[in-house]
């Protein structure tokens, strides 16, 4: 298993110093991994989500490395300080994901409140005796936040596997580092302060580790003033935020673009004609942005959509997801920006209590199952290699694939 990398627009597989592969992904995200890692009977479902995500030719999932507070399976409990049972889960997860040829995509923090987030920092910082303002914009601009989060990111980076005894810096199951899961500012004004934030962490991370890219984790949302598709977004209120997807993403240590997509929330009135053609505005948005502005890859790293049932028997989400894999398969054929989709999220039977309205059993979805398969498949024959190396033909879900 070999490092990716980037050429320009495209990931590459980078085999040795002359020979790089491009590489076109689908993929999932599984958050819940290494939660379900922590304790021993319950591995098994661990390496049964990443089986069977193989099993799909998938190779690519987005899970958290983050865990952050007092309760039991919290990963660190005070700034600094971690809970060797639950990183040994972590350790479980990449050991389990590399066993499987499964890359992972490991999310830094939350900006949301669940596991922690940006909140957690900022109690801990005021336990600190820090004079901390009230609002959570503070952890992009506070001193000893910044060196709480940066202290928690050299500890994952040289994280050594008590599996496997290879570091995490070195570990090529690790496709990229996430800074952060959708961050956003509760003021506008805080803007600069996430562009700086972004920009000083990148550099940090970049510092630690040479070999793994880095993203930044947004939603893709563009500000009033953005340079970018700025009518491409669902409402105006995605433009008071503080983010702004061509400014956050053109900095210098951001490897690829993200970007992440759930019209059933963003514009829930909305008809399902009207939410394929806002979605597939807001996907060309991205891609042309990407290609013709960034001159970066762009990953989709959450799509999410409910499994509501429509005339014919059809999904919203079949509906949805094919016109999302439609366009990734263009640009893959065309070798443009358009890099991939990850979709929110996969599960398990037995790991119910991480589901939302936008989780599912795949096998318990034909239709979405195919779907994903066929998807899997075709991207992996628009190049000449696959991710994956070394897999006999009768292990590989995409032999006997009609695809195009």
């Amino acid at each position: 298993m070999g490092f990716v990398g980037v050429n320009g627009t495209r990931f590459v597989l980078l085999e040795n110093e002359s020979l790089e592969s491009p590489v076109y992904l689908n993929g999932w995200n599984s958050y819940w991994l290494m939660e379900e890692s922590v304790w021993g009977p319950s591995r098994y479902r661990v390496s049964d989500m990443l089986k069977k995500g193989a099993e799909m030719g998938m190779t690519v999932c987005r899970t958290w490395a983050f865990s952050d507070g007092a309760r039991p399976n919290d990963l660190q409990t005070q700034p600094g300080v971690f809970n060797e049972r639950v990183f040994k889960g972590l350790d479980y997860v990449v050991y389990e994901a590399r066993k499987h040829g499964i890359r992972l995509i490991l999310s830094l923090v939350n900006s949301l409140n669940a596991f922690g987030g940006k909140a957690q920092y900022l109690r801990w910082a005021e336990e600190a005796g820090e004079n901390i303002t009230s609002s959570t914009d503070s952890f992009f601009s506070n001193p000893i936040i910044k060196k709480y989060y940066k202290s928690y990111v050299k500890a994952i980076l040289t994280r050594k596997n008590s599996f496997t005894g290879v570091k995490y810096l070195e570990e090529p199951a690790i496709f990229a580092w996430e800074l952060m899961n959708e961050p956003r500012c509760k003021s506008n004004s805080c803007a600069p302060a996430l562009q700086a934030w972004i920009t000083e962490m990148a550099a940090f991370v970049k510092s630690l580790d040479g070999k793994h890219l880095v993203t930044v984790g947004l939603e893709g949302f563009y500000s009033l003033n953005s340079t970018g598709n700025y009518r491409a977004n669902p409402g105006e209120w995605a433009a008071s935020l503080g983010s702004d997807f061509i400014k956050n993403s053109a900095i210098e240590n951001i490897d690829f673009a993200s970007v992440h997509a759930y019209p059933h929330s963003w514009i829930p009135d909305a008809d399902l004609e009207a939410k394929v053609k806002y979605l597939s505005n807001w996907v060309d948005a991205h891609i042309d942005d990407s290609e013709n502005v960034l001159k970066k890859p762009v990953l989709f790293t959450e799509v999410g959509a409910l499994l509501a049932t429509k005339t014919g028997g059809l999904y919203d989400s079949d509906i949805l997801l094919r016109m999302v894999y439609d366009k990734i398969y263009k640009s893959a054929n065309k070798r443009e920006a358009g890099a991939g989709v990850l979709i929110w999220q996969l599960l398990v039977e037995g790991v119910e209590e991480y589901s939302d309205k936008y989780s599912f059993v795949a096998w318990k979805y034909p239709s979405t199952y195919k779907l994903i398969l066929e998807q899997s498949c075709r991207l992996r024959n628009t190049t000449s290699q696959s991710i994956k190396n070394g897999k006999d033909h009768y292990k590989d879900p995409c032999y006997g694939q009609k695809t195009g």
